[in-house]
């Protein structure tokens, strides 16, 4: 017997390219997709031996996604690290020291934390880009069994490098393409593979090309940080005397499936590279202001048709305050309060459903017939008339700041007013606190 769900006396919220605004609206699902939605009244005459879930006059949308994640990055919370004076620094006084001391065990239960955040905050897909180099064969599988055991979509990948040599760079691709292989195909429909690379900086032409070789026709894309520091720039230009997204371009790393995270320190010419080769670039403010790195301009970036999604680099599993921050730093950025109230918000309701679709058999991020039943119900209730045409303002300084009530994931409802189903969060609290300490011993 097929499982039916109907979701429904809510203000529900649609998306896509023709967004809809539908009061008192539901959604109906079957099994893991959704097969109607529209008026409550109409859906529950169609559905009536569905289980019902009463939106109480709150918000119906489709879940969140976080187009970059670090999910390893979990137990730097609170970590004692050096204080570091610029970007390399922070990567060599943090960030590589962390991801040396994770074991396969680590991996698992820094994972469970954010994935558990992600629910709450209504993410319900992240594509995430993982580390731990005394740790590499397996690690992408662990990361799989904690997404879904907490029920998060994810598109996984493992950070390419050659800091550790060539044995442990052997063994980044081997683990990449083996997972992309496990999950091609849609094999399972919660989690599918890219192959990660760290940044131009830290791998030679000679291991990119492997990469590329070893990749084949798997079409699965590459997932690298670009131009996140100036050091990045500097490092490319040195060595051979290319831009990073020219460098990269020349070797094969871009095209349509491809993620090119941060992208701050690029210029006119790598713009259009990115545009024609239509490689996906996603911003992450928080971590950019974090780090002192710069701020993207992505305005440019849109007005020369790049695909600019966003992310959090790890900083947060909490899409309504990036959202937020991304819009306020423009502002900042370009001195001017009129710009990048679309184009943000459209960076995550929008471009991120067209950037995670492109890695799972079904359409992630929006509510239409035969995609995914990623839903959440937000407890926000409209105190101004809510259309279609001041959804925006709606969804930035009212929506984003109140709390999910339920979030639903491939048909399956996760968390129901505010309460988890069949995850002990307090458990696995208190054994995450236990592999951090070891952790830190070892930092």
């Amino acid at each position: 017997m097929s499982s039916k769900l109907l979701i429904g006396n809510g203000c529900l919220i649609t998306l896509g390219d023709n967004n809809k605004i539908i009061e008192d609206g539901g959604v109906y699902i079957e099994e893991n997709l959704i097969k109607d939605f529209g008026k409550t009244s109409l859906l529950k005459k169609k559905y009536s031996n569905a289980k019902f879930i009463d939106a109480s006059g709150k918000i119906i949308m489709p879940g969140l996604i976080c187009a970059h994640h670090h999910l390893y990055s979990t137990f730097a919370c609170g970590i004692s690290s050096k204080p570091s004076e610029n970007f390399v620094k922070i990567l060599e006084n943090l960030w590589w020291r962390l991801d040396k001391a994770l074991t396969l065990d680590d991996v698992y239960y820094s994972s469970l934390i954010p994935l558990i955040k992600c629910i709450k905050s209504g993410t319900t897909t992240i594509i995430d880009h993982h580390a731990s180099p005394k740790a590499i064969k397996g690690s992408l599988n662990k990361i799989a069994q904690a997404c879904q055991e907490i029920g998060v979509r994810a598109c996984l990948c493992y950070e390419l490098t050659d800091r550790g040599g060539e044995k442990e760079a052997n063994e980044g691709i081997e683990e990449n393409i083996e997972f992309i292989k496990k999950y091609k195909d849609f094999k399972n429909e919660m989690i599918s593979g890219m192959f990660g690379m760290h940044a131009s900086f830290t791998l030679s032409d000679k291991t990119i090309k492997k990469a590329v070789e070893t990749m084949g026709n798997l079409n699965a894309g590459f997932h690298i940080h670009i131009a996140e520091d100036k050091a990045d720039v500097d490092d490319s230009i040195q060595k051979y005397n290319k831009t990073v997204v020219e460098r990269l371009n020349d070797l094969g790393i871009l095209g349509e499936k491809s993620i090119a995270a941060h992208c701050i320190h690029i210029n006119e010419k790598e713009i259009e590279i990115l545009a024609e080769t239509k490689t996906n670039v996603v911003n992450n403010p928080s971590s950019n202001m974090n780090n002192a790195v710069g701020t993207a301009d992505i305005l440019k970036m849109i007005k020369n048709k790049v695909t600019v999604g966003l992310g959090t680099d790890g900083m947060t599993s909490n899409m309504f305050e990036e959202v937020k921050i991304a819009y306020l730093i423009q502002h900042h950025f370009n001195k001017d309060p009129r710009v990048a109230f679309n184009e943000t918000i459209e960076m995550l309701l929008k471009t991120n459903s067209k950037i995670a679709s492109k890695y799972f058999k079904h359409k992630v991020g929006v509510i239409e017939k035969d995609a995914y039943a990623d839903i959440i119900i937000v407890d926000y209730y409209p105190y101004t008339p809510l259309k279609e045409e001041n959804f925006y303002g709606h969804f930035l300084f009212g929506i984003a700041g109140c709390p999910v009530d339920t979030t639903i994931v491939n048909g399956k409802i996760i968390m129901q007013n505010k309460k988890l189903k069949n995850i002990n969060e307090k458990e696995i609290y208190n054994e995450t606190q236990k592999f951090a300490q070891k952790v830190w011993k070892r930092f």
